[in-house]
């Protein structure tokens, strides 16, 4: 399992019933479908890439790769989106998919 980010840790010990109810949610919506978990996180990775968010696209690019993913999929993913959220969006996600892909290295 991985590591949750230190920011989450903190926002447990501070709001136990909030994050719990997070947690819930994101279980509840990924068995509402028949997504299997590789490809639900990178969708999630992806959505990450596009709201420029770099502490959710090292978490998501860390369990796709957990699920299977292989880091071509993962840069696949993201450059997929590049006519959507657009070329400077695409290459800030690559370096942060990077970040997490040249650790697993």
């Amino acid at each position: 399992m991985s590591k949750l980010p230190n920011q989450y840790q903190r926002m447990q010990k501070r709001f136990k019933k909030f994050t719990d109810a997070v947690e819930d949610l994101g279980k509840t919506a990924k068995d509402a479908g028949p997504l299997d978990e590789k490809t639900s996180h990178l969708v999630r990775l992806a959505a990450s890439a596009a709201i420029g968010s770099e502490g959710a696209l090292h978490s998501h690019t860390r369990r796709a790769m957990e699920a299977g993913a292989k880091p071509e999929e993962i840069y696949h993913t993201i450059i997929l989106l590049t006519s959507t959220i657009g070329f400077p969006k695409v290459s800030a996600a690559v370096s942060w998919a990077d970040d997490v892909i040249k650790k697993k290295r």
